[in-house]
């Protein structure tokens, strides 16, 4: 560990809240180390988010140790041996050192334990087995300290064994890969991953989809979603072929348009796995989307339907026409991923278009300036508006109240007629 390493360390131990928690759940008969994440992110100079604590002590008793310092505490998981202290926002997961009993590839059954090296032991990668207790000294059971320095994701002792304890571990090791890994994925995990894989029919689709939205968000994802793709590892989970090179040009590519909208997870799951509405179906059955992830997904996918396979770059008219109906932020993930198909589009022209869709005004007439035009409720008011946006579109969507105005007028009068 370099300087500079101690010195974060340091720092951190430092901070009040962490300071505070390490010295109330280190009484003279117990002990408490940090763990994990928050180890291996300090180490790495980035962002430390959630502090996870391991802890000699019983449930119980970092309730009472807790709550004595003026935490609350909440037993958010106490069959696992996990209290939750919170106290002046700021919030700490503490679980009492454990050993597995049985596991059935999705669960564990636990039996606590008072061994620092036993606990560690039992974890995924060698560098979440990493330790840091309350006076700055580092634990390290399983050579995750070489490991972290040359960037290497490994499993803990056998793969295999580790692997058949949770089936998610085989994502979990390309997730992490593609996060904190360089080069390829280690062999022995690799080999153990494409072994286990039948394992993964078992899991729950909804930490199926927590643990692969998240991998494709990685800095690393295009290595580690071809690297799955290539052991027969990434079919099976979305249900159909992917579009490798498509995700590749997107997510590595160096066009701007469309920036933000990459690094949203649903747009990069699209980008891999969606071509036409049915594909975002399968993709809602087979990882339980959410209805908002869905959403997104689907209106990508009627994006690529309406402008694949076009002789000529579409209109802004057409793309307006369009935004109206799916929305301007599927329409421009659309034009990302063509500018990502060979001959559909050039990155130049989705950039143009996405840009004068952007400065698109809104339209402002609503079923109310309507009704107040004399037209009567019901279905011809919802004819009226459509018949006014879409000339509104044509005209080149002026903006301004009294010039949008004028064509409800004019829509009432020609459907008056």
């Amino acid at each position: 560990m370099n300087d500079a390493a101690t010195r974060r360390i340091a720092a951190f131990l430092a901070r009040p809240a962490v300071a505070a928690v390490l010295a109330a759940l280190n009484p003279k008969d117990e002990e408490t180390r940090i763990i994990g994440g928050a180890v291996r992110n300090l180490l790495l100079d980035e962002p430390v988010g959630d502090v996870d604590l391991a802890t000699t002590a019983l449930p119980q008793e970092t309730i009472r140790l807790g709550r004595a310092a003026g935490y609350k505490a909440v037993p958010t998981g106490l069959e696992h041996g996990t209290v939750t202290l919170v106290r002046d926002g700021a919030s700490f997961e503490v679980t009492t050192l454990r050993r597995d009993v049985e596991t059935d590839g999705r669960r564990a059954k636990v039996a606590f334990g008072r061994d620092f090296a036993e606990d560690a032991l039992r974890r995924d990668f060698t560098i979440n087995a990493l330790g840091l207790d309350r006076h700055g000294g580092l634990h390290d059971y399983g050579e995750g300290l070489a490991d972290l320095a040359a960037r290497r994701i490994r499993f803990i002792g056998d793969p295999a064994e580790r692997i058949r304890e949770d089936y998610l571990r085989i994502l979990r090791f390309f997730r992490f890969h593609a996060r904190y890994g360089h080069g390829g994925p280690d062999p022995l995990g690799l080999a153990a991953c494409i072994l286990g894989r039948a394992g993964l029919e078992g899991l729950s689709r909804e930490r199926v989809r927590a643990e692969l939205l998240k991998l494709l968000v990685a800095p690393g994802a295009v290595g580690a979603v071809t690297a799955m793709a290539r052991a027969g590892l990434l079919m099976p989970l979305i249900g159909g072929v992917p579009y490798l090179s498509r995700f590749a040009a997107t997510v590595g590519g160096d066009a701007e348009a469309g920036r933000e909208a990459q690094l949203c997870p649903t747009f990069r799951l699209a980008a891999l796995a969606v071509a036409v509405g049915e594909d975002a179906l399968r993709l809602r059955e087979r990882l339980r989307l959410s209805n908002e992830e869905f959403d997104r997904v689907e209106r990508i996918a009627a994006a690529l339907e309406a402008l694949s396979g076009r002789a000529v770059s579409p209109t802004i008219a057409t793309l307006r026409r369009l935004a109206q109906r799916i929305g301007a932020d599927a329409v421009a993930a659309g034009l990302v991923l063509l500018t990502a198909s060979a001959g559909e589009l050039r990155g130049e022209e989705a950039q143009a278009l996405i840009a004068d869709l952007d400065r698109t005004p809104p339209f402002l007439p609503s079923g109310r300036d309507v009704l107040a035009c004399g037209v009567p409720a019901g279905p011809k008011v919802g004819r009226v508006l459509e018949a006014a946006r879409s000339a509104w579109i044509e005209a080149g969507c002026p903006a301004g109240q009294v010039e949008q105005a004028a064509f409800v007028y004019r829509a009432i009068s020609a459907l008056a007629g």
